[in-house]
């Protein structure tokens, strides 16, 4: 599940940060770099490293471990929002930052801010695989939150 290192930013949370991405489209590339470097930096770092099942529900394990968290980074990417574990678990990250000492920063990798906000482009085709599920509501709202935070935005050039 999570790999870490020894030291942690806050005593009272169990994680420093929490990568919240979409795997299809990150997984082997951005966030294994971003999770090495965080790693290299001596900072907690929980991913779900397990392929997760479609049709699935979030575990109350994986929710705790949101919580647990003082730091998110959500990874925004074309293919993001065709994962309901993803939006949920940015729905329950959106929902901690509210509530506590909590901070996202969300990352917007080869997708732009707008695309997230209005669920436009590729966002709404991936959205669309959702058809009208009773939560889509919650999700388009969460989703047009972080994508007015202040952010990180990164296109996937040939040369880096």
């Amino acid at each position: 599940m999570a790999s870490s290192s020894n030291s942690s930013i806050h005593n009272s949370f169990k994680y420093d940060v929490f990568l919240n991405f979409g795997g299809k489209d990150t997984r082997n590339n951005f966030i294994d770099h971003i999770y090495y470097a965080l790693q290299q930096k001596s900072i907690y770092t929980y991913t779900d490293d397990k392929r997760i099942k479609k049709g699935e529900r979030i575990s109350d394990e994986l929710l705790g471990s949101i919580e647990d968290s003082k730091f998110y980074i959500i990874v925004f990417s074309e293919n993001y929002a065709s994962s309901s574990w993803c939006l949920d678990e940015q729905l329950k990250i959106i929902e901690c930052q509210k509530i506590t000492e909590h901070t996202t920063y969300p990352v917007f990798y080869d997708v732009e801010p707008s695309e997230v906000r209005k669920q436009s482009g590729a966002v709404r085709e991936a959205f669309a695989k959702h058809g009208n599920k009773e939560v889509a509501g919650k999700w388009r709202e969460a989703l047009k939150e972080a994508a007015n935070m202040v952010r990180w935005e990164l296109k996937n050039i040939a040369d880096g």
